[in-house]
């Protein structure tokens, strides 16, 4: 097994699972566990083809039809979490004790093949010849959907989110977000890497093991496109004159050296709130130490900030400082019942990096955390107008979001001390 020390003293240690795909521990500066790892000594199917794309001619954008994807695993229990360690009874992704841990999906949008063999993952028919390829129009086109999609296990523990790791966990996964970033941009055909986390049954979780996913796209995603042309349209440096705006307005939540929280100006969801590093950096790989060690504690006070929104223990605490109804207490989330309330916070915590190829001067990396969660007890569901128009109507002010978010990480904070 091949190890690498990273920075802040991660250990990575690279080998493979049984039917081929990458696998890779990331442990802990201060970790418990061994050097040796159990080997996977599973049998296993051979991996599915590569799915293929298919170009919307009235948008350009690429779409996946990838037919593995429907048998994935749906919320099983804790005795049968596919991403645990592995024990006698439960054959799992995972052959050995782990800290973080990162694999190969083994039902994948994109991949296994790449624009070119390397390692394991064969050469694809029909991969996509770059970027002018991809532009091109034409009805019926088609490309193999090469790429890479990744799992990143934050926890051996069977439930959780980023948030509920400590600070020393939350750097070691920084950390291998970093290097996945790096390594995923090298392969062949590889035009964007994309970190995420999806939290909450309400977005579509279908496992509640603590774990994020990245992907790595064959193309510069629809989203990142249209910045692009913003950026084009406006200034190059347009995500320094955003930042240097929002930092002077009432929506900031959170401020430190080399990082600053705020809802932005126009956020579409009820709770959105963006974190973006003070100088250009194009992706997590291009971070400093210093950058990835503050973001570690900075971003767990903010994501219990979020999950303390409507926590009826916070409402209630305002309430008798103030003397007055919960309901009404400002910076207060709607009142619901206890059991509605104390839900974890639904959210996807995306992190937005610049293409591989192209904008890597102008694109800056930045969180994008949103949540469909409009009151305690009310999900905002993308109907007509957002989901066919793509025409968005919000129903929280941003400043009354940067309000009751500040409320809420400034809770936390007094309730943990100096825990975060």
């Amino acid at each position: 097994m091949r190890a690498e020390v990273l920075g802040a003293g991660v250990v990575r240690r690279a080998t493979a699972l049984a039917d081929g795909r990458d696998l890779f521990y990331y442990d802990d500066p201060d970790t418990t566990l061994g050097p040796e790892r159990a080997i996977d000594a599973r049998t296993l199917p051979t991996r599915p083809d590569t799915a293929t794309m298919r170009l919307d001619v009235l948008t350009g954008d690429w779409i996946t039809v990838a037919a593995n994807r429907q048998n994935r695993v749906m919320m099983p229990s804790a005795d049968a979490d596919p991403l645990a360690p592995q024990t006698p009874g439960n054959p799992s992704e995972v052959p050995s004790r782990y800290d973080v841990a990162v694999f190969e999906n083994r039902s994948p949008a994109f991949g296994p093949a790449l624009a070119e063999a390397v390692g394991a993952a064969p050469a694809a028919r029909n991969a996509p010849r770059g970027l002018d390829d991809l532009a091109a129009p034409g009805l019926g086109r088609t490309r193999a959907a090469i790429g890479r999609c990744e799992v990143v296990c934050f926890s051996p523990d069977h439930s959780g989110s980023f948030g509920t790791q400590t600070v020393t966990r939350a750097r070691t996964v920084i950390e291998a977000w970093a290097d996945r970033t790096a390594a995923l941009s090298a392969l062949p055909g590889i035009q964007q890497v994309f970190p995420f986390e999806n939290r909450g049954e309400e977005i579509g979780v279908t496992l509640p093991h603590p774990h994020g996913q990245i992907y790595a796209y064959p193309y510069v995603t629809p989203r990142t496109a249209r910045t692009l042309e913003q950026v084009d349209r406006t200034a190059p440096d347009l995500f320094a004159r955003i930042l240097e705006s929002e930092q002077g307005s009432e929506r900031v939540v959170l401020r430190g050296e080399h990082w600053t929280a705020y809802v932005p100006f126009a956020a579409r969801w009820p709770l959105e709130v963006h974190l973006m590093p003070h100088r250009q950096v194009p992706d997590l790989a291009a971070t400093s130490a210093a950058e990835r060690d503050e973001l570690a504690p900075l971003y767990l006070r903010l994501l219990r900030g979020v999950d303390a929104l409507y926590d009826p223990a916070r409402t209630d605490a305002a309430a008798r400082t103030q003397g007055t109804d919960p309901a009404h207490t400002p910076g207060a989330a709607p009142a619901a019942d206890a059991t509605t309330a104390a839900r974890p916070t639904p959210y996807i915590a995306a992190w937005h990096q610049a293409p591989v190829h192209v904008g890597r001067e102008s694109v800056r990396l930045h969180l994008q955390l949103t949540s469909p969660r409009r009151a305690a007890d009310r999900l905002k569901f993308l109907a007509g107008s957002e989901s066919a128009m793509w025409a968005w109507a919000a129903e929280v002010t941003p400043e009354q979001g940067a309000e009751r978010l500040r409320a809420a990480i400034a809770f936390t904070t007094a309730s943990e001390g100096s825990a975060v």
